[in-house]
């Protein structure tokens, strides 16, 4: 993955949006995940995702809870 040290994830753009996506889904080992594919996020909600992958990735750990409620984000990032 050439040039991902030099990203600037608060420029919105595809490849930054389908990096957080992918890192966030690493992070919480979502398991159906097709289901969050980064054409389906609104470009409009691109600085929402990027404040929940900031918050994902501070974190070592989440409850069961927690999990739950940033795949609900997520969801709710997603194109109506």
């Amino acid at each position: 993955m050439k040039g991902l040290i030099n990203m600037d994830l608060t420029v919105q753009s595809t490849e930054n949006a389908e990096y957080m996506v992918e890192k966030i889904k690493d992070r919480l080992r979502i398991v159906n995940a097709g289901a969050l594919k980064v054409s389906a996020f609104d470009e409009e909600q691109y600085e929402e995702l990027h404040s929940l992958y900031t918050m994902v990735m501070k974190r070592d750990s989440f409850s069961p809870s927690e999990m739950q409620a940033i795949a609900e984000e997520l969801g709710s990032l997603r194109k109506a």
